[in-house]
């Protein structure tokens, strides 16, 4: 009767092993991700005017069925939107915007551990005349990355999701472009205006260098004084 229950045991708790760890049904949702984490209303709205949520959403899909490199998400939290200078958004063209949200999007799935070995700069989804918009992520020895773009720099610490093909790191910070924010090249000096015709000539003939012009003062009274003297002469003569 031992021998029974020991082997009606065995079965038993081998039903109650752990099986492996359970995979993602299917490819993740960004949006998702933002709203499950509560305080990313503002990069939400962003995404959704410019679109940009449904074309991650496409290029997830993509990925996750063609097991491809994946995407990483810098996400700002709606405090990171609110210190930003009043104005600064709307001040943007809709390319612009386009341009600041492709900022926060890597083209490739980066684990936390990964960007130890991700070499600087690192490229985003934005691009302007000049190349890709970049950003330069430095791993430290405290599981902590300095992300910056030149314009600004923030700490990041807390993933929101880390599962390929997608990452979504939250940042306090906005990642303002450099190419978008960045100091600005000089304006060229103003070249000296040419003197305009006549200009500069004329004043030199003025007073001083007009040789018709009537005397005046010691030389006008030398003139009178010579034709007084003149009409002396002729009238001694005369008489």
């Amino acid at each position: 009767a031992a021998a029974f229950l020991a082997l009606a045991v065995v079965p038993a708790a081998l039903a109650q092993a752990p099986g492996p760890a359970a995979t993602p049904s299917g490819p993740p949702n960004v949006t998702a991700i933002l709203e499950k984490g509560g305080q990313y209303t503002t990069f939400i709205r962003l995404m959704k005017e410019t679109q940009q949520d449904t074309q991650l959403n496409s290029q997830l899909n993509s990925s996750y069925a063609s097991n491809g490199g994946g995407y990483t998400v810098f996400a700002p939290t709606d405090n990171a939107f609110n210190n930003l200078k009043p104005g600064t958004l709307n001040s943007l063209t809709q390319q612009q915007q386009v341009a600041l949200v492709q900022g926060h999007v890597l083209p490739q799935f980066y684990s936390m551990d990964s960007f130890q070995t991700a070499s600087n700069p690192v490229r985003t989804q934005a691009s302007g005349r000049d190349g890709p918009y970049t950003l330069n992520i430095t791993a430290t020895t405290n599981n902590q990355l300095n992300v910056s773009t030149g314009v600004v720099e923030v700490t990041v610490n807390n993933a929101l999701s880390a599962v390929k093909p997608l990452a979504v790191y939250s940042v306090d910070k906005v990642l303002l472009p450099f190419e978008l924010f960045g100091a600005k090249a000089p304006a060229a000096a103003p070249t000296a205006s040419k003197p305009k015709k006549g200009g500069s000539s004329d004043a030199a003939s003025g007073p001083a260098g007009a040789d018709d012009a009537a005397p005046t003062g010691a030389a006008s009274a030398r003139a009178v004084g010579w034709s007084v003297a003149g009409l002396a002469a002729v009238l001694g003569y005369l008489l």
